[in-house]
């Protein structure tokens, strides 16, 4: 198979938008929350595109999809590329979607040039890569690569009280494989880079060869609710002067582990949130990552050393999730870095700052991802927006990669 192949931009790019239409919103961007009925659309549009495209579809418990387009070796272990189609709740158009409807556009592609495959190719989209409905992120991912017990899944709640598992139940994406027992050769996925630095270096193409580490905290800071006129500055229990403590102390923490490190304080609700009552109840998250599993720990450490010292208001700390640094398949990593090479265009090897399903299945199976460039370095945004060429040139890595890992996973087998 020659090398030279190239995918159709601008259906991949029509693709996108097509999707981006779901959960619409007036800024430009999408909020399709995971389980909800935008969600469900989005699942119809992309089984009816891949049927169309000749692949079989099929879901596991947790509404995991896998496309499949056979190969000429149907016992050899597929190729699998994807991300995932639900959005932050005011994301953008191409966080998660690119790297589906870009693992789509390979298959329509192989398709066109009527070549057919060593092993199979398969599109994944992933529930619940974003955790915004139910945290943590990357939460069936994370079952698949054994992290998170189904159960634990099943149970998450969002801000209503709805479990996971009933909205699966109700939009009839409960499969019956289990998650987990579906098996991959490999898996790639596409992205925007969500951070500056391909944009930064006028590159195109990032070979990513692991992912940094993250700590989720959920805190709860208990004071005493009063009168805000006629209770003394003295003696108050003002839970939000302690919240906002406790968030000075993330930034400074954060930037004191720099360059790497980050912390956000990204979620705040203040209870009663009345104009003339100090607060009694404040509950915020906290997300802390840096691509050293001890340097994170040392993070945690001063969270907790800031938590504990604070004196006006009681403090629980609940770190939900912590999820190790990972590193890429080397073989993967190596089939993407000769696509990138093969381009022509300006590439670098990195680390991503964010994470991805890719992290959670490559504690399983070998996995890498190839990443393009985001204007100014922004996503989870409506503004979020990726370039037509720049897509179209990461599918295209996508592609040689695929086919390189395809021919070598019937070599071995």
């Amino acid at each position: 198979m020659s090398s030279n192949h190239r995918i159709n931009g601008a259906r991949l790019w029509q693709s996108i938008m097509e999707m981006a239409r779901i959960d619409a919103l007036p800024g430009g961007g999408c909020g399709r929350l995971t389980l909800s009925d935008g969600d469900l659309e989005a699942r119809k549009l992309f089984t009816r595109w891949c049927e169309d495209a000749g692949c079989t579809v099929t879901y596991d418990r947790l509404g995991n999809m896998f496309a499949r387009r056979e190969g000429r070796d149907p016992d050899a272990l597929p190729i699998a590329i994807g991300s995932h189609l639900d959005t932050q709740p005011n994301g953008g158009k191409f966080d998660g979607v690119y790297g589906v409807l870009a693992g789509l556009e390979v298959v329509r592609t192989l398709n066109d040039l009527r070549l057919e495959t060593d092993a199979p190719i398969e599109i994944v989209n992933w529930t619940n890569e974003e955790g915004a409905r139910f945290a943590p992120a990357m939460l069936c991912s994370g079952v698949y690569a054994g992290l998170f017990d189904l159960e634990f899944a099943l149970s998450r709640e969002d801000a209503e009280g709805l479990s996971f598992g009933d909205e699966l139940e109700r939009i009839g994406y409960a499969g019956s494989e289990p998650c987990g027992a579906h098996q991959f050769g490999a898996f790639l996925e596409g992205h925007i880079e969500q951070g500056p630095v391909l944009e930064a270096n006028e590159e195109v193409i990032g070979v990513v060869t692991g992912g940094q580490g993250q700590r989720w905290y959920d805190v709860t800071v208990t004071g005493r609710d009063a009168h805000s006129g006629s209770t003394p500055m003295q003696g108050r229990s003002d839970a939000l002067v302690a919240a906002a403590r406790l968030v000075q102390e993330v930034q400074r923490i954060a930037l004191a582990y720099g360059p790497d490190g980050v912390g956000t304080v990204g979620e705040v609700h203040v209870s009663p949130n009345s104009r003339n009552t100090i607060p009694g109840e404040v509950r915020f998250t906290i997300d802390v990552r840096h691509p050293d599993d001890a340097v994170l720990g040392g993070m945690d450490n001063a969270i907790r050393r800031a938590a504990a010292e604070e004196q006006e208001a009681k403090v629980v700390l609940d770190m939900i999730w912590h999820n190790p640094p990972v590193k890429f398949d080397g073989n993967c990593v190596g089939a993407i870095e000769a696509a990138a090479k093969n381009s022509g265009l300006p590439w670098r090897r990195m680390v991503s700052g964010a994470g991805h399903d890719a992290c959670q299945v490559a504690r399983k199976v070998p996995a890498a991802m190839v990443i393009v460039p985001c204007r100014d370095g922004l996503s989870h945004n409506e503004a979020e927006w990726a370039e037509p060429d720049h897509l179209e040139a990461g599918c295209n890595v996508l592609l040689q990669a695929a086919l390189t890992l395809s021919r070598q996973m019937v070599l071995a087998s």
